[in-house]
């Protein structure tokens, strides 16, 4: 059963059923309570006539519902219609997830879109019912509350790592959405959701991070460790408990992130999957990066997917069904940091791991075998402060000035000026069309390699690779169907 629902009835079914295919899908509330929840809140289904429906947490905020205590509709997975839509709403909602709206504010939104601020109000409230600032408001209020209730952070650190400005606009924000002040959040949580000795810098800061429906860990964990680059990736452990870490470079600083391999959770009686999480690690520089860190995770390990409806329509097809049913669940794995996977994707791991010796900023302090992050302009920036290739890289926030200057002749040097310059886009809200066809006029890069950047590094979960037979009657799910042919040995990985 699809979960991209549009009518009433079926929400209200939904909630009636308590399905929890459906959270983060759409929010409901209450108008008796002034409550909204997710739509598998246990307590008593409302009547019908005093349910209101919102695509988003921020537009039930706006109409002044305030969040269940008991069902927790912030601590869902993500909706996966923002990653499969590709129009302007689906582009912002990547941006204001990502943290574009907390650093550049509603303006360099609109112009990473192309689009004027008013324009971007005026298409985000008539389709979801809230603007961006709404939107950035309750990403930052989620986050909070799950700092405050699963960790034992400082108040006033978890105010500026969740992206508010000040601890009054926090303590604020969380009275107007929780009724509730952060201590009291914090002494009602749920008994033994909290982990213990957070509060030292030392301990970095766990999280699980949320995925709806069956997840097949292992596919993920393999393709990392079969990718990984020695200095900036590792992976570590038995298969079905291994660690995947990682280094990041951040906007405010950098970070070491490590995430644990889960086995599956099983069916409940009724035969629907409840879903579960994957237990997370993050030590960070800037704790105001935390919520950019968590979304690139989320990315990379493809959280926010809608498993029911990739295996429903991939499931049809005579060809896939076995192959969807030995691995329900199958994820289209990512990218932490799309300029990086496009260098990786063209160079290969071998060259890969070469400029990350080379090129690479070494860690102030490494951790076990990370030890470097993977190259970025504050190199070339100082080795020519007064020229105009440190004014270039000073100004640039991806990595790939130091490597046209390093590698400035073949694919990979007009790869990285490419991206150096702005000629390819491939931040969260950059337009997948436009970044293939600027990819493909590059010297030297395949369709082979445009398309493993457009699955990964753009997200997209329709990408087509050439030399597979893929129907149109997989769309939009090709990347899955891919990686299940990839699972099944019928497409080998590069």
């Amino acid at each position: 059963m699809s979960t991209q629902v549009t009518d009433e009835d079926t929400r209200y079914e939904a909630v009636r059923s308590r399905d929890a295919r459906f959270d983060g899908v759409f929010f409901f509330a209450v108008e008796t309570t002034g409550i909204y929840c997710r739509p598998s809140c246990p307590a008593v289904t409302p009547k019908r006539a005093n349910v209101r429906f919102f695509a988003t947490a921020a537009a039930a905020q706006g109409s002044g519902f305030r969040a269940c205590r008991r069902c927790r509709p912030d601590a869902v997975p993500g909706s996966a219609e923002w990653d499969v839509r590709a129009d302007v709403v689906g582009r912002a909602m990547r941006l204001i997830a990502d943290g574009v709206v907390d650093r550049e504010g509603v303006a360099g939104l609109a112009a990473r879109l192309g689009y004027s601020a008013r324009q971007v109000q005026r298409q985000l409230t008539a389709e979801l019912g809230a603007g961006p600032v709404a939107l950035a408001r309750a990403r930052r209020a989620h986050t909070a509350r799950l700092l405050v209730q699963t960790t034992e952070l400082p108040i006033t650190e978890i105010a500026f790592a969740s992206g508010f400005a000040s601890v009054r606009q926090f303590n604020d924000t969380i009275r107007a959405i929780y009724a509730s002040t952060p201590s009291r959040l914090r002494a009602t949580a749920p008994r033994g959701g909290r982990t213990r000795g957070t509060g030292t810098p030392g301990a970095g800061i766990p999280l699980r991070l949320a995925h709806r429906g069956p997840y097949q860990a292992g596919f993920v964990f393999d393709r990392l460790a079969h990718e990984a680059v020695p200095g900036i990736e590792e992976v570590s452990g038995p298969p079905g408990a291994r660690t995947y870490r990682r280094t990041l470079r951040l906007p405010y600083g950098t970070g070491i992130v490590a995430v644990g391999e889960r086995p599956g959770t099983a069916r409940t009686a009724a035969g629907a999957h409840p879903g579960g999480w994957l237990d997370a690690r993050l030590h960070l520089t800037d704790p105001r990066d935390l919520t950019t860190a968590v979304q690139r995770l989320r990315r990379l390990f493809d959280l926010d997917a809608d498993p029911y409806a990739v295996d429903e329509r991939l499931g049809a097809d005579p060809r896939l069904a076995p192959l969807v049913a030995a691995r329900p669940g199958l994820r289209s794995p990512g990218a932490a940091d799309p300029e990086e996977l496009a260098v990786r994707a063209l160079a290969g791991p071998v060259e890969a791991e070469r400029l990350v010796r080379r090129y690479g900023k070494a860690l102030d302090a490494p951790c076990g075998g990370l030890t470097h992050l993977f190259p970025e302009p504050a190199v070339l920036a100082e080795a020519e402060p007064g020229g105009p290739l440190g004014a270039l890289t000073t100004a640039l926030a991806d990595g790939a000035a130091v490597l046209a200057e390093a590698e400035p002749g073949g694919p990979l040097g007009a790869l990285t000026t490419a991206l150096a310059d702005g000629a390819v886009r491939l931040d969260p809200g950059a337009d997948r069309d436009a970044a293939q066809d600027a990819l493909l006029a590059l010297p030297g890069v395949d369709a082979r390699t445009v398309a493993e950047i457009r699955a990964r590094a753009l997200g997209d979960p329709d990408a087509a690779p050439p030399g597979l037979d893929l129907p149109d009657t997989w769309r939009p799910w090709r990347s899955y169907a891919v990686n299940h042919l990839r699972a099944a040995g019928e497409w080998e990985l590069r």
